[in-house]
């Protein structure tokens, strides 16, 4: 080649042009990268297709429709996934995104729940149990949020009342048999051991075997959860007292939450609010209609008089310094006795 005739060089806005062509065709020849699917792995200790199953189906439906069609929803009932203590457990090394769990489990993530449930004979109606809660519900779910988790729903499941193998209905009666207690509440289990009372620590999963085979003789449960899961075919006589309320919420962790497209968000929100309202109100139009179901079966039912009364009454007085500050914080102990007092103020009771 004559040195007078050098070699010509690409203009610098044309090398410009061909390199953005060159990009527009690479993207459209090569396969767009896959999103990872947004993923919603909840698990509960409540039976299949149970009244609290059938509303987490529902909300479930109603998240992944608005979080998009590669969204999954997956729930795992009847301790499938372990105890509820476990479940938290494993919200918090990702293996679940959330879990419907009662005070049992959510005391595991913020303490100060436990002031909802572990207060016996503390709560006369339902109308207190939904205020108490309602007051202090944005504290409540400030103190999830500060420890990495959203609170969806707020549920619960009726009155505990006290299965037993054999008739009885004084505190005293129940001192000579074994107690269903969960193998999560040492401090619980510390408490009824200095009143004289033998608790037996096992899981959700455990109580049917456990009955059946005599290793506990008394569950403390709600009339639904009996029925469901057949306990009473064994503990066939219940106390008709309502001891305490068994509250609960649907939890989902804070990095599931962050992941969700604002719509699902949104969606999730609005589900958990109306599957929390169904919840409460059937779990206490349920009370009756399992107990009337199983004393169709053979259920005794031993309603307690005046006198019994007063010294259930005594019992539940002498436990509450007991709990406070112990399985319920102090601070959180004092609030519901204010909240519920001045309730009462109001309602002239």
């Amino acid at each position: 080649m004559h040195p007078s005739n050098p070699p010509t060089r690409p203009d610098p806005e044309r090398r410009s042009t061909l390199a953005a062509l060159l990009a527009v065709s690479l993207a459209i020849s090569l396969p767009a990268t896959a999103q990872p699917a947004a993923q919603l792995r909840l698990g509960t200790v409540v039976p299949k297709n149970s009244i609290y199953h059938q509303q987490l189906l529902e909300l479930g439906e109603a998240w992944r429709t608005a979080q998009g069609s590669n969204a999954r929803f997956t729930v795992f009932t009847d301790g499938s996934q372990g105890g509820e203590a476990e479940m938290a457990r494993r919200m918090r090394i990702g293996q679940l995104q959330g879990a419907l769990m009662s005070v049992v489990g959510l005391r595991e993530i913020e303490p100060s729940i436990a002031a909802l449930q572990n207060l016996p004979l503390l709560f006369r109606s339902w109308d207190e149990v939904d205020h108490v809660r309602e007051k202090m519900r944005p504290g409540m779910e400030q103190r999830f949020a500060d420890r990495g988790f959203t609170v969806v729903a707020w549920g619960d499941a009726g009155w505990v009342r006290f299965f037993s193998r054999s008739a009885a209905v004084r505190p005293d009666d129940y001192k000579r048999m074994k107690f269903f207690a969960w193998g999560s509440e040492p401090e619980q289990q510390a408490i009824m051991k200095s009143l004289g009372y033998t608790p037996v620590p096992l899981e959700t999963a455990d109580i049917l075997p456990a009955v059946q085979t005599g290793m506990v003789d008394v569950v403390p449960s709600t009339p639904y959860f009996a029925l469901a899961s057949q306990i009473y075919a064994t503990t066939n006589h219940m106390l008709e007292i309502n001891w305490a309320p068994i509250v609960g919420a649907l939890v989902v962790t804070r990095k599931a939450w962050d992941a969700m497209s604002p719509a699902g968000q949104q969606a999730l929100r609005s589900a958990g609010e109306r599957a929390g309202a169904q919840m409460r109100q059937q779990a206490r139009a349920e009370v009756d209609q399992a107990v009337d179901a199983m004393r169709k079966r053979g259920l005794n039912v031993h309603r307690p008089d005046a006198a019994q009364l007063r010294e259930w009454q005594a019992l539940a007085d002498s436990l509450y310094p007991r709990i406070r500050g112990s399985m319920v914080p102090a601070d959180t102990f004092d609030e519901v006795f204010a909240h519920l007092q001045a309730y009462r103020a109001t309602k002239g009771k």
